[in-house]
């Protein structure tokens, strides 16, 4: 690797070698030369003089990128296309004069970021599922495992850290929903030629419309799609970028939201990001335990959100039937925005594989804000023994600005239930007091609910995709 030069922290640092390859030269410039070879094999059944010899030249040559040759040419001519088209037709002299008969640059361009984006897609696809299906598993482990609850980051009614984990995993199934849709009518440019009016191939077959009606539906079906879009500019539509990108940001707020938590509850000692024997944590705090990997998801989900402006700016950027100002935002938004969801979606399978639980811990907790959560059902009870209710929740108030007090100035344990049993007005004993404390009677339907999603929504997800199930995350540094 040369270290004289800047090389980017996606590459050397976070994406996975697979969605590497997948925005590589090698995976671009193989996919122009199908599309040549695919539009050769049309252009031939459709009736134009093209023989096999030239296919099968073309053929033989599709993988063996002469590189050296198409760089040389393009310094000479300032186009890449032309400088491939060029280097092709010397490996391929018998087929030279017909590779590109009849399109304009994007059919090789546009149809290519199609294919690339759709296999992306399906590289992201995967590596959600397994996050969803670690999430399931930890959310299924733990759903009857009370935890203090919290709004505003306040102490609030007790849930489950299972069902804490399900309002994460709901999102990341939201997400998965969202792909699947624009995966579902991910469609090739086709070849539209230099406006979108097939103004060349309609001379080409001699202004036969009905071959040029067929040229779109066998080039889909010869590049895997369901078709091609039925009308365009020289270009696709920007607003399938935006569509695109959109999801993957949906899918970087779904992380974030999830890290973010995970940070609060790695601060609060309750779970824990995993953590490898020889990791340090601070260069002058030995003792340091950060949670690096739910931090990198949040720094890198920030840049995919942010990326959303790019195709956004570009869609509405582009003049009448094409401008060319979208061509080097392209080459850095989409790629770079593929890249970073990867590397996250890696830490997120990372991470939520590994999460460890504390229950001592959050049992302490728990129990130290429960007394004030138990109050409702102890006046309750209360009143059943004799009390008045209005004059209990006056004696309950007062008592648990006491309690508050205790814990906040004097740095003191909740005494509140102490305070209740020497109270004469509730009538209660140290033992029915006790039968109060049960977290599980505040946790409500948590258990079930988790139950139910998992049943009803996650399982026939991880089901329908089981064979996509089992990768291993890829962490650089």
């Amino acid at each position: 690797m040369s270290t004289d030069r800047y090389s980017s922290p996606l590459s050397e640092r976070y994406a996975s070698k697979e969605m590497q390859y997948i925005f590589s030269q090698d995976m671009k410039f193989r996919t122009w030369r199908k599309l040549w070879i695919a539009l050769a094999e049309i252009e031939k059944e459709l009736g134009l003089n093209i023989t096999q010899e030239q296919i099968d030249e073309l053929k033989s040559h599709q993988d063996d990128i002469n590189y050296d040759v198409a760089k040389a040419r393009e310094k000479e001519v300032r186009h890449d296309v032309m400088s491939h088209v060029y280097a092709y037709g010397q490996q391929c002299p018998k087929a030279a004069g017909i590779i590109h008969l009849g399109a304009t640059s994007c059919y090789v361009g546009d149809n290519t970021d199609i294919i690339i984006m759709t296999e992306a897609l399906k590289l992201v696809r995967r590596k959600l599922l397994n996050v969803i299906s670690c999430l399931a598993k930890f959310a299924d482990e733990y759903k009857d495992l009370p935890t203090l609850g919290f709004t505003h980051f306040q102490p609030a009614q007790p849930t489950t850290v299972g069902k804490r984990a399900s309002l994460w995993l709901q999102d990341f199934t939201i997400d998965l929903e969202d792909l699947d849709y624009v995966l579902d009518n991910m469609k090739l440019l086709g070849s539209k030629g230099t406006t979108g009016t097939q103004a060349s191939f309609l001379e080409l077959f001699d202004g036969d419309l009905t071959k040029v009606d067929k040229l779109d539906p066998m080039l889909a079906e010869k590049m895997g799609f369901k078709g091609c879009m039925a009308v365009s500019g020289q270009t696709y539509s920007r607003k399938i970028d935006m569509k695109v990108v959109n999801v993957l940001a949906g899918i970087a707020s779904s992380a974030t939201k999830m890290a973010q938590d995970i940070r609060l509850l790695q601060h609060l000692k309750e779970v824990e990001e995993p953590h490898e024997a020889k990791q340090i944590g601070s260069s002058a705090m030995a003792y340091k335990r950060n949670p690096m990997r739910s931090e990198r998801i949040c720094s890198l989900s920030r840049y995919v959100i942010v990326d959303t402006l790019n195709p956004a700016i570009t869609e509405i950027s582009q003049w009448f039937e094409r401008t060319l100002d979208d061509s080097a935002n392209k080459r850095l938004s989409i790629p770079e925005g593929f890249l970073a969801i990867d590397g996250i979606l890696d830490l997120c399978m990372n991470v939520t594989d590994g999460l460890v639980v504390y229950p001592k811990v959050i049992e302490k907790r728990l129990m130290s804000e429960l007394p004030f959560m138990a109050t409702e059902n102890i006046m309750m009870d209360a009143v059943k023994l004799g009390g008045n209710r209005q004059e209990l929740h006056e004696k309950i108030r007062e008592l648990s600005m006491i309690a508050g007090d205790h814990v906040k100035k004097d740095g003191l344990d909740n005494d509140l239930l102490e305070m209740i049993v020497k109270d004469p007005a509730f009538h209660m004993t140290e033992e029915k007091i006790k039968e109060c404390m049960d977290p599980k009677k505040y946790t409500g339907c948590s258990a079930h609910q988790v139950e139910r999603f998992l049943n009803e929504v996650v399982n026939p997800i991880l089901e329908a995709n089981k064979d996509e199930l089992g990768l291993t995350a890829e962490i650089n540094v």
